[in-house]
């Protein structure tokens, strides 16, 4: 059954994957964003240029239309939250926030790893509204507690149908702003150490197709509330140990005592891993071998190889 659905944001990395497996599926899309970032979908998409921050625009921009999907891809705090409430309650029969494993950080430690979603007490968390959240000075502390005041305040205000997506750390290709992965492909490919804590404990990754794979199916069924999605498990010295299998050199990593030395990205001092016991209830397994990791490791390669050149 062909569904109207607005993305805001979407024309970033996996978020240009979802448009792209929505289309595949016959339904209608619009796209919000400030207009910045250009796409290819053409005239398959319909657009609407609007700040997600600014609540007079986006109460402007959707005062009159109504949406079957909601995927908010750019949620980032209570402010963005209290906004959707505002502008998309009774105006949409399912709303989907992209959130972030980033929201059980403050858990690790506590012996809850890997985390379920109830492991996180969206009731106990506080709501600071008075938080500059949009200043840019600020942006890299304030993501996770952003994501997780975000969620509380959706759930408590009941105002929307709302499902948050827990996504794992998405490892990309060459269209990955991030730059993770191919930080510990050139790492590898240049023969130097990865740098890493003592315990180098594991985390939860994810394929950017199989996170929009996961978006498209959620959309089209009717559970609510959190749920995780990850593909694999692997530590960073794991994960560099797999880049030398595949591109068939020899890597070493240098444990460092901490704060001696800039962390490598995925650098964790104690287990941050997810449970994806829920999704498999609901109907929806993770591919977990990781040959989807092997490909992005070469693609990584290939680019490294050709700029060289």
């Amino acid at each position: 059954m062909t569904k109207n659905i607005l993305i805001i944001g979407g024309t970033r990395f996996f978020g240009k994957l979802l448009v792209r497996r929505l289309l595949a599926e016959g339904h209608k899309l619009t796209l919000a964003t400030r207009g910045r970032t250009g796409d290819d979908f053409g005239n398959a998409v319909q657009r609407i240029h609007v700040d997600r921050r600014d609540a007079t625009a986006m109460r402007a921009a959707f005062a009159r239309t109504s949406y079957d999907i909601v995927y908010d891809q750019m949620c980032y705090s209570p402010l963005d939250a209290a906004i959707s409430n505002e502008v998309f309650a009774g105006r949409t029969a399912r709303y989907i926030m992209s959130s972030t494993i980033e929201v059980y950080r403050h858990l690790c430690g506590r012996g809850l790893a890997p985390f379920a979603e109830t492991a996180l007490d969206l009731d106990a968390e506080r709501i600071d509204i008075d938080y500059p959240w949009h200043d840019p000075a600020y942006a890299e502390e304030s993501y996770a507690p952003g994501k997780r005041q975000a969620e509380a305040l959706l759930y408590r205000a009941a105002a929307l149908p709302v499902v948050s997506v827990r996504i794992a750390h998405v490892l990309g290709g060459r269209d990955d702003f991030t730059g993770r992965l191919r930080y510990y492909v050139e790492l590898a490919r240049s023969g130097q150490p990865l740098p890493h804590s003592c315990n180098a404990a594991a985390s939860s990754f994810l394929h950017p197709q199989a996170i929009a794979d996961f978006l498209a199916w959620t959309g089209m069924q009717d559970f609510l509330g959190p749920v995780n999605a990850a593909n694999i498990t692997l530590s960073a010295p794991a994960l560099q140990q797999r880049i030398g299998q595949v591109l068939g050199v020899k890597v070493h990593a240098q444990t460092t005592a901490s704060g001696a030395v800039q962390p490598s990205p995925f650098d964790y001092a104690l287990p941050y891993t997810m449970d994806t016991a829920r999704a498999a209830a609901l109907g929806h397994r993770f591919e977990g071998d990781g040959v989807w990791l092997d490909a992005l490791i070469r693609e990584h390669a290939v680019a490294a190889q050709g700029a060289a050149a």
